[in-house]
């Protein structure tokens, strides 16, 4: 089998394993009303369900990352999909919010750090030559975007014709389907990198090397703008708009339009980061989507306005991880790519936490979601300017090892 082949069934499987890990979490924001409707919950506690489930994803992702870099990535997917498949199946059944706490925050959190990027976007990174490693990623995260724009309307259908048990046991099932395609992750002779690189350095000093390095630091609190902003647009967005009196239906097709054009951005940015400096292009997407926020929030809502806010925060959505876990191969190499990228992942997760859970906290509170849609704009602006000025120099070069060797 040609390295070519190879490489492209990686990214083949890799984009099946995040359609469908992506798109089932990126359907949660169309169940936080029914919860709290048909079956009594606060959307605060809900909030707080869909809040620990990306703190947990963040916590757990440097150890799935750490065990797909040791154990290979077949058997940590599968473990993944087994525990979305039984959180699912505990929230379509639980009769109160705790259990859906267990369910749909701690069960959903472990399974999506085995199922996503973490320790999927490291398989195709390994596999992927250094030049082409952006686009793959690029490549395999744009595919994952169809289970978003797939599984929405999927989600909403059933929802609407059985009920909100029937369409939570659809998307496990649906998870269990996709864990045989973590084999062909396991494909690595065309591990071009790893093999590369030299000399081999163990992760306790690659870790330490990390936090050192300024580049890492930056980008690492950049990504948790990413995560406070994507999870409250994810969650509240569809809540928003029917507080804004929209037409019916109109949340759901704003976050299937946020997956569609995601496709166009992931690859977008996967090639324009083989080609730039890659926090160079994270810089730009950070800024336009801060500024797209602000004027969605500021300007008079209407259809019109909703499908270009969709549009455009769907060419910046998922473009920020290809981005991002290229710029920690090109720094620190692939050897140890799954749990430096966790590591860095856990501070977008963090960021999730805070705009999943203070979202629900501030709309009980105060009736409205204006003060965090001021702050996903400011944390976008802020992201910007941090990532511009960082320093993309390998941590690979032996007079860097020698010195955190002797650290």
């Amino acid at each position: 089998m040609s390295a070519h082949y190879r490489t492209a069934l990686c990214v083949a499987a890799a984009a099946l394993i995040l359609s469908a890990a992506m798109g089932i979490r990126q359907t949660f924001g169309l169940f936080v009303g029914p919860f709290s409707y048909d079956r009594g919950i606060p959307v605060t506690l809900i909030a707080f369900a869909i809040a620990i489930h990306n703190l947990v994803w963040g916590f757990a992702q440097p150890f799935a990352g750490a065990a797909a870099d040791r154990y290979g990535c077949a058997r940590v997917v599968a473990f993944g999909a087994v525990a979305v498949a039984g959180g699912l199946a505990l929230a379509a059944l639980a009769p109160s919010g705790a259990m859906l706490v267990v369910g749909l925050g701690l069960l959903v959190g472990v399974g999506i750090s085995c199922t996503s990027f973490g320790v999927v976007l490291t398989a195709v990174g390994r596999a992927a030559s250094a030049e082409k490693r952006s686009m793959a990623m690029g490549i395999a995260s744009a595919g994952g975007s169809l289970g978003q724009v797939l599984m929405i309307p999927l989600s909403q259908s059933i929802r609407l014709t059985w009920g909100i048990s029937a369409s939570l046991l659809a998307l496990a099932v649906l998870m269990l389907a996709a864990a045989p395609f973590g084999v062909a992750l396991e494909r690595r002779g065309a591990n071009h990198a790893t093999a590369a690189e030299a000399p081999a350095v163990p992760l306790r000093r690659t870790l330490a090397l990390a936090f050192q390095h300024r580049g890492y630091r930056l980008i690492t609190i950049g990504f948790f703008a990413c995560g406070f902003q994507l999870a409250f647009i994810a969650t509240y967005l569809p809540g928003y708009l029917y507080l804004c009196h929209m037409p019916s239906g109109l949340g759901a097709t704003a976050l299937m339009l946020i997956g569609l054009f995601n496709m166009a951005g992931s690859w977008a940015c996967g090639w324009l980061g083989g080609r730039f400096r890659q926090q160079h292009v994270l810089g730009w997407l950070y800024l336009i989507r801060g500024v797209t926020i602000g004027a969605f929030f500021l300007l008079p809502k209407t259809s019109s306005s909703v499908v270009v806010f969709a549009a455009v925060m769907g060419l910046t959505w998922l473009g920020t991880v290809p981005l991002t876990s290229g710029f920690v191969a090109k720094v620190f190499g692939t050897r140890h790519l799954g749990t430096l990228f966790g590591v860095c992942f856990l501070s977008h997760q963090a960021g999730s936490f805070l705009g999943a859970w203070l979202g629900g906290f501030v709309f009980d509170t105060t009736g409205s979601y204006s003060l965090l849609w001021g702050a996903t704009a400011a944390a976008g602006l802020l992201a910007a300017l941090l990532h511009f000025p960082i320093d993309d120099t390998s941590a690979g070069t032996p007079a860097l090892l020698d010195a955190t060797a002797r650290a």
